[in-house]
């Protein structure tokens, strides 16, 4: 017989009791909105991006922790989610008119932004080109540098597979595929994307979603330096040490292009360092959104 201890069954309704939270829909100019909120109107807000082929759920362990301090709005981005998908292929220029009109519709001027993979794409873009309506910014092993095509086929492959064969087994493998530690893809979080992949017309959606992946695409819509170089809100840019997308050089480049960013490297960590080690990234998202100093952050410079 086994003497190993059994581990207690993880959930993610553990990280969300006691959590004053609300889901609902808002018309973000014509565009059904799926959202995730905590925390009140008067504090500053804080809106959540998520990856490629994700929803509101990758900051679901983030809720509470953030709602003492900010108005939180965890979204599903257009076409992903249970947000409207248009039909027809989405650049990073739909994703960020999505976000300023949710901002709009919920009357928010002024807000941080914090974004992961995609989201942390769309977050950058749109603090270099609306930087009135970006108070603080972090990229959290961010999207949107490079053009690698080993990676862009990886992430086209597993995405459209899983809105093609939505089956348990293949959603459980592509969300392990996002984390260091294959047992935090908790099978709540499994049953959660696999409603959303079963849904009508994914396969459709999933395609205008993976235009990034698209090389001639991708590349009129990178950031560059000068772009970066344009970013004016203080920033944060957040890497792993095992994120699968791109190595910590990369996020160093990013953070060494954006003047005055700060950069930190959580160790034991894939692409969802804000679901796979919560506390850890509490402590370091927290002190920077606050304006505290933060201990295991640098500044990476020029050039570096």
């Amino acid at each position: 017989m086994s003497t190993t201890p059994e581990l207690p069954y993880q959930s993610i309704w553990s990280d969300l009791r006691g959590v004053s939270f609300s889901q609902g829909w808002l018309d973000a100019q014509g565009m059904n909105t799926r959202y995730l909120h905590a925390g009140s109107s008067d504090k500053p807000p804080l809106i959540l991006l998520h990856g490629a082929g994700g929803h509101a759920e990758a900051y679901v362990r983030n809720l509470g922790a953030h709602a003492s301090d900010f108005d939180v709005w965890a979204i599903d981005m257009l076409g992903h989610g249970w947000t409207h998908k248009p039909d027809h292929d989405l650049e990073i220029s739909h994703y960020v008119d999505h976000v300023l009109a949710v901002m709009d519709t919920l009357g928010i001027e002024r807000a941080s932004l914090s974004g992961e993979s995609l989201g942390g794409w769309v977050a950058s873009r749109l603090a270099a080109d609306h930087p009135h309506r970006v108070d603080r910014l972090v990229l959290n092993t961010a999207g949107g540098s490079q053009a690698d095509p080993v990676v862009m086929d990886r992430i086209r492959s597993l995405s459209m597979r899983a809105a093609t064969d939505p089956s348990w087994a293949f959603i459980k493998a592509r969300l392990e595929w996002l984390m260091a530690d294959k047992t935090k893809a908790y099978d709540d979080m499994v049953a959660a994307r696999q409603a959303i992949y079963q849904q009508p017309g994914m396969v459709r959606a999933m395609e205008h979603c993976m235009i990034l992946q698209d090389m001639e695409v991708r590349r009129r819509n990178l950031m560059y330096p000068g772009d970066y170089a344009r970013i004016a809100a203080p920033t944060l840019v957040l890497w792993t040490s095992d994120d699968p997308t791109a190595d910590v050089a990369e996020g160093r480049r990013i953070a060494s292009m954006i003047p005055g960013a700060l950069f930190v490297v959580m160790d034991g960590c894939g692409h969802w360092p804000q679901f796979e080690d919560p506390a850890a990234f509490h402590r370091i998202h927290l002190d920077f959104l606050l304006g505290k100093s933060v201990p295991e952050a640098r500044p990476a410079s020029r050039g570096e």
